[in-house]
């Protein structure tokens, strides 16, 4: 089979097992982190077939819509081989799907260039419009509001923001991602700094 026909019946396969799921975590966050892989490549290099299928694979299996048990790597093993894709090849994609996450970053195994570009690709879906949609969608679905004032440690979206999201601008691997991290990162700011002004929000309660 060739990779681009490898490529699209994966992508198919996942669109099946990914249906129904929400939250920033379904299909439109696959295509648009394959989108931003493939804009990495083009400037880090790499081997687009691995970089393709991990990208298209990376939250196949994700721990929130599986009993908070990370299968990713796991169904990316069996989709791959019900396709018949070369075992090398399989073990690269699998790993990088496993050891991508933010959730893994303290106990994750080294990526190779090509999970660099995936991780970078995943994590800038996570800034800019498409973060904040994301967050807000993400609260919607599992009763998190987005802000709580004096919230006392509750989890919000807005705390979200600190807590991760103004992280991952100084956690990319590639040039390409860490300039447009810093575009989407100032873009979120913004938007915190018109929130908090509107409705009346100390600023200070954030570390900035």
């Amino acid at each position: 089979m060739s990779n681009e026909g490898l490529l699209g019946r994966t992508e198919s396969a996942v669109r099946d097992r990914m249906s129904g799921q929400a939250a920033g975590h379904g299909i439109d966050h696959v295509m648009r982190v394959l989108k931003n892989a493939r804009m990495i490549h083009e400037h880090a290099g790499g081997d687009r077939i691995v970089i393709e299928l991990a990208a298209v694979l990376h939250d196949v299996g994700d721990a929130k819509f599986h009993d908070g048990v990370e299968r990713s790597a796991e169904f990316s093993r069996e989709i791959l081989s019900e396709f018949g894709a070369d075992a090398e090849l399989i073990e690269k994609v699998a790993h990088i799907v496993d050891n991508v996450s933010f959730r893994k970053r303290e106990t994750a195994d080294e990526l190779s260039l090509e999970g660099k570009v995936v991780q970078d690709a995943d994590r800038l879906d996570a800034l800019g419009a498409i973060g904040i949609v994301r967050t807000i969608e993400y609260g919607a679905e599992f009763d998190q509001p987005f802000y709580v004032r004096g919230s006392g440690g509750q989890k919000t979206g807005v705390g979200h923001f600190y807590e991760k999201l103004f992280k991952l601008k100084d956690l990319m691997n590639t040039d390409a991602a860490r300039k447009i991290a810093a575009e989407r990162e100032e873009f979120m700011r913004q938007f915190l700094h018109q929130f908090f002004d509107e409705c009346e929000i100390d600023e200070g309660e954030f570390s900035i």
